[in-house]
This record gives C-alpha cells, sequence and structure tokens, in this order.
C-alpha cells in the first residue's frame, strides 16, 4: 500500500497523528527529489495536525495550522504527479472532518 492510500485510510478513520505520521516519511524523501509535491504533502500533514489539535482542545494552535494547510492547499491542483487523484481524494476527506470538527 501506498503512503498517500494509507493516509487517505488513516483520515477516513479518524486516525489524524497516524495519518500525519505515515505521510510524514513519504514527504521527507520527496524534498529531496521533488519540492512542489514535498510541499503538498506537508500541506495534508498540516492539515492532520490541525484537527488533531482541535481534538486535543488546542484550538489557536489547530487554526494556525489549519492556515498552513490553506497555503499548499493549491498545490492539489497544479502539482503534476500520478498521486494527484488521490490527493483530490484526501482533500475532499480533510474538508468533510473540518467541518465536522473545525466548525464547532
Amino acid at each position: 500500500m501506498l503512503p498517500i492510500d494509507e493516509f487517505i485510510e488513516d483520515i477516513k478513520s479518524e486516525r489524524f497523528v497516524k495519518a500525519h505520521e505515515v505521510l510524514e516519511t513519504s514527504w521527507k524523501e520527496l524534498k529531496k527529489t521533488n519540492k512542489e509535491e514535498a510541499n503538498l504533502q506537508k500541506g495534508l500533514i498540516n492539515a492532520t495536525t490541525a484537527i488533531a489539535l482541535k481534538l486535543k482542545g488546542k484550538e489557536e494552535g489547530a487554526y494556525r495550522v489549519w492556515e498552513t494547510y490553506l497555503k499548499y492547499k493549491p498545490l492539489i491542483n497544479t502539482t503534476k504527479s500520478n498521486l494527484s487523484e488521490k490527493y483530490k481524494i484526501a482533500e475532499k476527506i480533510l474538508k468533510k472532518k473540518y467541518d465536522k470538527y473545525m466548525q464547532n
């Protein structure tokens, strides 16, 4: 299973910390070869971190980290990658989780 597939399954199952950890390894490798896609993954990692912080009651930090995700979010539609469709799936799931947890 690819890290992005595991990431998607983890966010679907609301294992936000685990999702962060799964994609972080991939992100570190991508930083060496494809900075744009690495930044895209960094954004996704930030989204899961934000939701995890919110669930721990750390609202100020959660919203600050979510803003970082939003900075990188446009890369989902502009970065050329064989994982583009999976990134879009992750984005949709994260939006639903944002609406569920962050808008309260």
